[in-house]
């Protein structure tokens, strides 16, 4: 059962008495949402992990983050690539001890054109592969370090276009793989929840961004909600699926 509560304002900016930040990675971190989620939990004094398919991708937006004064570092991670995906697990060991707050953004495949009529469902496949399967995967790879952590931390990063609620036609490869990331973050919290681990989905909205297209609110807006997930106290609800910080229908 989901638990709520009000809005949270940041936890401490030491997770782990062993470290003196908090380590948090964004996967998809090179652009839009991600970059922006990164710099705001570098803000907020996180240790920031930029996960980027293209590791040119990665090292240019953290440059951009540490001229800004941002404690911030690449991260060479392409979720759908289970071999790369362990390999940048153990380098985050490597290099900085542990995780705090893994953000599952990284996301592919806005098909508004497509109908479930006659989709091509290669296409449908690949969007599962980095919308769905990508987060699953790399959740499994850096699970034993966040469970080091004193305030763990997932957030998937999913849409309003996936609520059974509301749902309607179009989009059926994006849409279908972020109702499976939905049961994915449900499923989490329960296994997890003896771990003090929080795991909640969020909406960011329709931003104007690259798959959002451009007409969308800023993506400072978009960005603010997941920043609030990824910083709840430990008292901060869990299992939940989220807009703005306020709950949305499955």
């Amino acid at each position: 059962m989901t638990r709520t509560t009000e809005p949270a304002t940041a936890r401490p900016a030491t997770a782990d008495p062993g470290r003196s930040a908090p380590i948090s990675l964004v996967t998809g971190a090179n652009r839009g949402i991600g970059r922006e989620v990164a710099r705001h939990l570098g803000l907020l004094g996180h240790t920031v992990l930029l996960g980027a398919r293209a590791v040119e991708s990665a090292e240019s937006a953290a440059r951009e983050l540490r001229a800004a004064g941002l404690d911030a570092h690449p991260v060479h991670l392409d979720v759908t690539d289970p071999a790369g995906v362990r390999h940048a697990a153990a380098e985050v060991e490597r290099r900085f001890g542990g995780l705090d707050t893994l953000v599952n953004n990284a996301a592919i495949s806005y098909d508004s054109r497509q109908r479930a009529t006659d989709a091509d469902l290669a296409v449908v496949v690949e969007a599962g592969e980095t919308n769905l399967y990508g987060p699953w995967r790399t959740v499994q790879a850096f699970l034993p370090l966040l469970r080091r952590s004193a305030h763990p931390r997932i957030v998937n990063v999913s849409s309003e276009a996936a609520s059974l609620t509301n749902m309607g036609g179009g989009a059926p490869a994006y849409t279908v793989s972020k109702v499976g990331l939905n049961a994915l973050t449900r499923m989490l919290a329960a296994e997890l929840r003896p771990d003090r681990i929080l795991v909640n989905a969020i909406c960011p909205g329709w931003v104007a961004t690259d798959p959002g297209r451009p007409g969308g609110r800023p993506v400072e807006a978009g960005a603010a909600g997941i920043v609030w997930a990824a910083t709840l106290p430990d008292a901060g609800p869990t299992g939940g699926f989220f807009r703005d910080t306020r709950p949305l229908p499955w």
